[in-house]
């Protein structure tokens, strides 16, 4: 029955590798591997050697010889254990992406425009790289693409110079999201997990990551690409057409910047936190909605007025992207529960005894989330490594799970999101930018470890 259900796992693990070959949603292969996994751990229940307590981090004694019912009820508790858990981490996402979604509902990141006033383009490579870094980290690596990919095609008339600026993006985006607990799913997994504290995960990956925006983008401003200035500029200094945009971008920002300080102060959970901030970002959406309108347009009772008025929060809500919510939760339940049999924890034992060096098993996490989907690596890593919280194990994995994807372009969600919008070839990103991306992530690894030692 083991043998069958990590089989099960590895399929539908290269399904969604291959997502792009196979042209299936790898949300299917996700949800269809959690149901087949859980529904055999279920039959095998009697059979099973090894229980793993995710909430005391070891193996529970005496396992096997408990009775049918005691394993049953044992399985009840740890399935709805994971629920709960996997539901922090979904409850947190939905709450920052119908923030992001409100902020552009009143077009509040064409403020940005506004600070690109220069035609150099190796000013506009900086501009955009830091934008990138900072947005990430407080929006996630995933919005702040395609917010900045947007702006950018507003600007840059030349696809190809495009292509370019849109490559140094992917690996700002990502290299940003990697030192913020709300700028990368997986960082916010750890950080969910309780593996890492929003302090020290500033304090040890900042610089690593700063680096590994920067050396890259300071290489590439040497290149022929960009050099010169561009042809002309689309959109000027515009002003956004709705008078709030700005104050909505502040607000809406402010109130997921506040999440960690939220938790730190409570001690709840950062999905509370990330409640009450869009309940506050959505009062003032309503309120600034309901003003643009003349008094005398009547509400209906399902919030439509006679010019089609409408909630901007039930707007928002709309657009969410619920195939990557569910995506999430297919692949993390998965993966708990290869946990819940032990199979991570031995398997942690196993590779720890084959390579003892912790540094290169985390770098080879790295270069393989920029093969396959790094949620489910730093997963598996959760139920792997059983070291305790801020551990520099688990801030180097945030690190490498976070900037690696950027070596190619399958390899995070910033880089497929750009692929879309500006039709990147494979092959071309492979040729142009993984090597710049290689060099900022083993140098921002090299500056990690030298840090590790001075602090």
């Amino acid at each position: 029955m083991e043998t069958l259900i990590i089989l099960i796992f590895i399929i539908g693990y290269l399904a969604i590798a291959l997502e792009h070959n196979l042209k299936l949603d790898k949300l299917i292969p996700a949800l269809a591997m959690m149901a087949i996994l859980w529904a055999l751990v279920a039959f095998g229940i009697e059979t099973f050697p090894n229980w793993f307590d995710s909430g005391a981090h070891k193996l529970v004694e005496g396992f096997a010889s408990f009775s049918v019912d005691e394993k049953r009820h044992l399985l009840e508790e740890t399935l709805l254990h994971h629920l709960g858990k996997t539901a922090e981490i979904l409850f947190f996402l939905l709450g920052a992406m119908t923030i992001v979604e409100i902020i552009d509902y009143f077009d509040g990141f064409a403020t940005f425009k506004n600070y690109i006033k220069t035609k150099n383009k190796k000013k506009l490579l900086w501009i955009f790289a830091f934008l990138a870094f900072i947005l990430s980290a407080i929006i996630d690596n995933l919005t702040a693409t395609i917010v900045l990919i947007t702006i950018l095609q507003k600007i840059i008339n030349d696809k190809n110079t495009r292509l370019w600026f849109a490559g140094l993006i992917i690996i700002a985006a990502n290299a940003g999201g990697a030192w913020s607990p709300i700028g990368d799913v997986t960082t916010t997994m750890l950080w969910i997990g309780k593996k890492v504290t929003t302090a020290k995960l500033i304090e040890f990956l900042i610089i690593p990551s700063l680096l590994c925006m920067a050396v890259p983008t300071f290489i590439a401003s040497f290149m022929k690409p960009f050099k010169g200035e561009i042809d002309t500029i689309l959109t000027e200094t515009e002003n956004p057409d709705n008078k709030y945009s700005s104050v909505m971008l502040y607000l809406g920002l402010g109130g997921i910047m506040f999440v960690p300080i939220f938790k730190t102060i409570t001690h709840l959970p950062p999905y509370v936190g990330m409640m009450l901030s869009l309940s506050v970002v959505g009062v003032f959406a309503e309120i600034f909605s309901r003003s643009q309108f003349s008094i005398s347009h009547a509400i209906d009772e399902e919030g439509y007025d006679s010019v089609g008025f409408h909630s901007p929060v039930h707007k928002s809500l709309s657009r969410i992207e619920m195939p990557s919510v569910l995506f999430f939760f297919g692949i993390l339940m998965a993966v708990a529960a290869l946990e819940s049999l032990g199979m991570l924890f031995l398997g942690a034992e196993s590779l720890k005894a084959i390579i003892p060096n912790t540094d290169i098993v985390v770098m080879l996490l790295g270069v393989g989330s920029a093969i396959v989907d790094n949620v489910p690596l730093v997963a598996a890593s959760m139920g792997m490594f059983q070291e305790p919280i801020d551990s520099h194990l688990w801030h180097f994995v945030a690190f490498s799970a976070g900037t690696g994807g950027s070596m190619l372009i399958i390899g995070s969600a910033a880089g497929v999101v750009a692929m879309g919008m500006e039709k990147i070839d494979f092959f071309w990103y492979f040729k142009n930018i993984a090597w710049l991306a290689a060099i900022g992530f083993i140098v921002g690894s090299l500056a990690f470890m030298g840090m590790r030692v001075i602090l």
